[in-house]
């Protein structure tokens, strides 16, 4: 009896092990991907997004849902990454075969233990061949009967709704990124000086201002971080 009821023990133990561990790693996928930084051209225009993975790795993804590059990133931790350099990736790298989609072939498929999807050949013409998940993000795109100063752009990335300013804005804004999840940008406008028309204006609570034509630097930041941090997420303002 006694041995029965040492078993009955052992085994509910070993139960409980087995769940932990099973609930560790499913924290650990829904969790590993993050939207970690947004780097901004000089003249306002979103370069790339990038989803930070496990182990350092950074994905670049344009605002159209392709990604730029990819890679190893060695300045996590230490310094900012100012060029955008990533060394290659030594872990586990795997791509869509000729046996998948024609639309996925030759795309990468496993980065390390993270899964990359694509939109396969069959769906609308507008979708095809762009991301659909990498990890738990999941990605979303304003489609045909959208603004056209937005159309094929990213609407959705994980759980942060992006939006961007419409064709009815004047045409140093248009097309420009105007939120992500609760974090407001805007911009200077044409009727601003030539030397930061269309730059950043404000991040969320952050304010930038920049020399004008007039004086020594112009255009370059005057007032203001070229990097911040605004809800989770790093912004990155280049001067190019």
């Amino acid at each position: 009896m006694c041995c029965i009821f040492t078993s009955t023990i052992q085994r509910l133990k070993m139960k409980r092990i087995f769940i932990a561990i099973a609930l560790f790693f499913a924290l650990s996928s829904a969790t590993g991907q993050t939207v970690s930084r947004i780097s901004i051209t000089g003249s306002g225009h979103v370069d790339m997004f990038a989803i930070g993975l496990d182990e350092n790795v950074q994905i670049y993804v344009s605002k159209d849902g392709h990604i730029s590059k990819w890679g190893f990133d060695r300045y996590i931790g230490f310094q900012e990454n100012y060029n955008g350099d990533l060394d290659p990736y030594v872990g586990r790298i795997e791509y869509y075969t000729q046996n998948d989609d024609e639309a996925l072939r030759g795309k990468v498929k496993y980065i390390g233990r993270t899964l990359l999807t694509w939109y396969p050949s069959y769906e609308n013409d507008e979708l095809k061949g762009k991301l659909k998940s990498i990890g738990s993000i999941k990605f979303d795109y304003y489609r045909i009967f959208d603004d056209e100063a937005f159309r094929g752009n990213i609407k959705m990335m994980g759980r942060k709704t992006i939006t961007w300013y419409g064709s009815y804005e004047n045409s140093d804004i248009r097309g420009k990124l105007k939120t992500i999840g609760p974090t407001i940008l805007t911009y200077y406008g044409s009727f601003e000086d030539i030397a930061f028309r269309g730059k950043i204006r404000s991040i969320d609570r952050f304010t930038i201002t920049y020399y004008s034509s007039f004086e020594l630097y112009a255009g370059s930041i005057k007032a203001g971080a070229q990097i911040l941090n605004a809800n989770g997420i790093k912004y990155y303002l280049r001067n190019y």
